[in-house]
């Protein structure tokens, strides 16, 4: 079934793999599924809910998440972010913010999903697993992500990482997001213990908490659409590609 998970140690590598847009097994619920597809599916969020990837598009998945096309796919949304950003004109009173997601939106989980028992999401979501690997702090970053972070920095907005990581990972997330480039922020927020909302909520009421403290929200970005849908979601946001997982 997965043939490319064990050939890459870094989604930054700049590899090409040809994207087939095969049709899927037979026995899919959705029958001869277009693995290309079902992925603007996903990205448009008209695919809602769903808990895997197809077995019949892992590969596809792999070679996307391990190539060109994605890599380039986020340095042209970065670039178009930067684009924005340049334009608008900052108050000057360090109250205008860039909130960063930061899984597959500033640090790339792939060294972990193109696991072979992981299969780029094809087999269902391991807490246990995932939490090992947060604690290695070894995530490379996102491709062009630490680049769109420092132009951000001189057009003086103050960066806010907003993640559903948990409390208890602070001190390695904090290693990791050093250690790839991104050296200061104005806040860096983790889900508490009493945060057991869905994404939504929660990320919209830390939004809401930025914005009752004065702060406005200028540029949003993140890989999920509950990152950036429900309330306070900043002047403009931008989608990050992540076929390899669903968070509602």
């Amino acid at each position: 079934m997965l043939t490319i998970a064990t050939a890459v140690a870094s989604p930054i590598n700049n590899q090409i793999h040809l994207l087939m847009p095969h049709t899927g097994s037979a026995g899919h619920k959705h029958s001869n599924l277009n693995c290309l597809s079902w992925r603007l599916a996903v990205e448009t969020n008209n695919l809602k809910d769903w808990t895997q990837v197809p077995k019949s598009c892992v590969d596809y998945v792999g070679h996307y998440m391990l190539g060109k096309q994605y890599r380039d796919d986020c340095e042209y949304i970065f670039a178009e972010a930067y684009e924005y950003a340049k334009g608008l004109n900052l108050t000057g009173d360090g109250k205008d913010v860039w909130v960063l997601d930061i899984d597959e939106t500033t640090l790339s989980n792939v060294p972990y999903y193109a696991r072979e028992d992981i299969a780029f999401g094809y087999y269902l979501y391991n807490s246990t697993s995932f939490d090992e690997w947060v604690v290695t702090a070894a995530a490379p970053a996102v491709p062009g992500s630490v680049k769109l972070y420092k132009q951000l920095i001189k057009l003086e907005f103050k960066i806010v990482f907003l993640t559903g990581t948990r409390q208890p990972f602070l001190e390695p997330r904090i290693k990791n997001l050093k250690e790839v480039g991104f050296t200061q922020w104005e806040k860096l927020i983790l889900k508490g213990e009493s945060d057991h909302e869905s994404a939504v909520v929660y990320k919209s009421s830390k939004r809401k908490e930025l914005e009752e403290a004065g702060y406005r929200i200028r540029g949003n970005m993140g890989d999920q659409w509950s990152d950036l849908i429900g309330t306070n979601t900043g002047d403009r946001t931008f989608k990050l590609p992540d076929p390899m997982y669903y968070i509602a």
